[in-house]
């Protein structure tokens, strides 16, 4: 009768995997969540309000009609210019991130239209390399910017971000110039550029494209900052004050605009963009 135990395994197999796809919890507060509950809500716990992190496609979903982007230079790819090796190759570190994310690097950048208006969307994916912003990452937002101003189009920027990739050394430095000589561009030609920071939003990425919006808008409780909390209490030797680098300390010291959850995202981009452009 032994042949009866194979199925019963198989069987609570299963159940794991159909439990697994069915039910989230919350890293917040906890609460036991129906996935699909939970991403007809944009992946934002109905219970306590928490943001779960979403990738880049999720995003262009959000906020362009029928969730329709017409995609640029998805064939850049990062090369090794410094040989890089840490526990492993650089250029095994990009094969895997492709495998995992697709053919868009930390950023998918294209055109579409946000409630009827021609936008052009630049989203961020931390499940690449931690969104790290390498030579691809910069290239493809310079590229965005100018496309955006020969359109006479307002641009959307959607990051999230660990900074800087190491492994591209001062070649992903570079990518903070370069990004924000193309926004100056933009702006010189009084064209809107929204940023939106979601969590988290560091490094590299912060000290330059995702703070130079003419407005910049948040995600609740995301962090955002330059070096973590942890080298600015070791380097200033003082506690830190309650909520540091969380959205809601920096709107309240006047370095963001405005807080917006993410089911309210696309029509406050849309009330924004009626009033700019």
């Amino acid at each position: 009768m032994a042949w009866f135990k194979k199925p019963k395994q198989k069987l609570v197999s299963q159940k794991r995997e159909l439990a697994a796809d069915v039910w989230v919890k919350c890293d917040d507060c906890g609460e036991i969540l129906y996935e699909r509950r939970l991403r007809d809500n944009a992946h934002v716990c109905p219970q306590c309000g928490h943001h779960f992190r979403i990738p880049a496609d999720e995003y262009i979903a959000v906020l362009l009609d029928d969730g329709f982007l017409e995609e640029f230079d998805t064939t850049l790819r990062s090369s090794d210019p410094l040989g890089f090796v840490d526990s492993k190759p650089y250029t095994e570190r990009i094969r895997d991130a492709l495998s995992k994310i697709g053919p868009a690097d930390a950023i998918r950048t294209g055109r579409g239209r946000l409630d009827g208006r021609d936008v052009h969307l630049g989203a961020m994916d931390f499940g690449f390399i931690g969104g790290s912003m390498g030579s691809v990452v910069g290239e493809k937002i310079r590229r965005l910017a100018d496309r955006a101003r020969e359109a006479r189009d307002p641009l959307i920027i959607v990051s999230a971000s660990g900074g800087a990739r190491m492994q591209e050394g001062i070649f992903s430095l570079m990518q903070m110039a370069k990004t924000a000589a193309a926004l100056e561009r933009l702006a010189e030609e009084r064209l809107p550029y929204i940023s939106v920071l979601t969590h988290p939003t560091t490094g590299g990425v912060t000290a330059s494209y995702a703070m130079l919006g003419d407005v910049i808008l948040s995600e609740p409780r995301a962090l955002i900052g330059f070096a973590g909390p942890r080298v600015i209490k070791e380097t200033i030797r003082q506690d830190l004050p309650d909520g540091f680098q969380r959205a809601e300390f920096l709107l309240a010291h006047g370095m963001i605009d405005r807080i917006v959850p993410r089911v309210d995202l696309k029509p406050a981009l849309s009330t924004l963009l009626h009033h700019m452009c």
